[in-house]
């Protein structure tokens, strides 16, 4: 039986819960030097202190994993779940290349799911079928970032790029943390080092009201829980349903938002295992603007038809 391939983020959640390497390894059945290398290594890599029980005075980074933007009066743009695919360029795509330069951003952020994975997935292959090779993907998704970058810099100086990453993102290092340990802070086994301009993190604040993370709960009623749940309001991916839910309680209103598929809903990287099956999704993403501070009320881009987008009421080619 293999062992467990944990997560950075969960084994962070593991060390938080157990906060001693003995307790956790007979906990999950780990070596102990193991848990200590990649405690070890995940402090150095974001710059966190994992708090142990036998150094209860040692200071604990809060926040290590987050982005926080301050947004005050400006525009963020999210997408998530793009997947993207080689020689595929959707319409959401090309929607959110027209946003940017008809919004003019303060930050856009990729909330999870940029790279799919599907050679690497831990699934089993689907008959005869074909996937994309790890690099072709990389380059899919180079290819496409690379778009957006430029886009945001002919729109505005200094924007933010922000990826929020997803479990489809995992996927990559995980394959390699589980397959070739001893290449561990090799340049170009990170994720993260095949794309500089982005920043990379679990958690995006662009106000201390808002976080944009990839997933939480699931479930239908996702984004009801989720923000009840925070306590602020929560943008999500994942679920690629592309809607959004108020709540309102005595600290006033808030919002869950799912910020659907960049992908197509019927797209190669899900035709095979939806085996044909409908599916309560739509592509699009959101645009979130910020007044004084506050969050006003999320707004959704969804494709409409083919090349075609819909925007507060309105149809337009891209």
């Amino acid at each position: 039986m293999p062992k467990p391939v944990y997560s950075d983020e969960e084994f962070i959640e593991l060390w938080r819960t157990y906060q001693s390497g003995s307790v956790m390894a007979k906990a999950i059945n780990m070596d102990l030097r193991s848990i200590l290398r990649r405690k070890n290594a995940i402090e150095l890599r974001y710059g966190e202190n994992l708090k142990s029980k036998n150094n209860p005075t040692q200071t604990v980074k809060l926040n290590a994993a987050r982005k926080e933007l301050g947004i005050e009066n400006n525009v963020v743009l999210v997408f998530s779940d793009a997947h993207f695919w080689p020689s595929v360029h959707t319409t959401a795509y090309k929607g959110l290349l027209w946003a940017i330069k008809e919004f003019q951003p303060k930050a856009v952020i990729a909330n999870g799911d940029v790279f799919d994975g599907a050679s690497i997935s831990r699934f089993p292959r689907i008959g005869w079928d074909s996937t994309p090779s790890v690099i072709q993907e990389l380059k899919a998704c180079e290819i496409a970032l690379g778009e957006i970058e430029e886009a945001a810099k002919k729109a505005r100086h200094n924007v933010n790029l922000v990826w929020t990453l997803g479990n489809h993102d995992a996927r990559f290092e995980n394959r390699l943390a589980a397959n070739a340990p001893q290449y561990e802070y090799v340049k170009g086994f990170s994720l993260k080092d095949h794309f500089p301009a982005w920043h990379p993190c679990w958690s995006c604040w662009p106000t201390q009201e808002v976080v944009v993370k990839h997933r939480w709960k699931g479930g239908v009623h996702a984004t009801h829980n989720n923000t009840v749940g925070a306590g602020v309001s929560i943008v999500t991916g994942h679920l690629h349903s592309l809607k959004v839910t108020p709540f309102a309680d005595y600290n006033g209103n808030r919002f869950g938002v799912d910020t659907g598929t960049l992908a197509e809903t019927n797209g190669p990287q899900f035709v095979n295992y939806l085996e044909d099956s409908p599916t309560n999704w739509r592509s699009g993403f959101a645009v979130l603007t910020f007044h004084n501070g506050k969050l006003l009320w999320p707004e959704l881009v969804h494709k409409w038809g083919e090349g075609q987008i819909e925007f507060r009421g309105k149809v337009y080619d891209v």
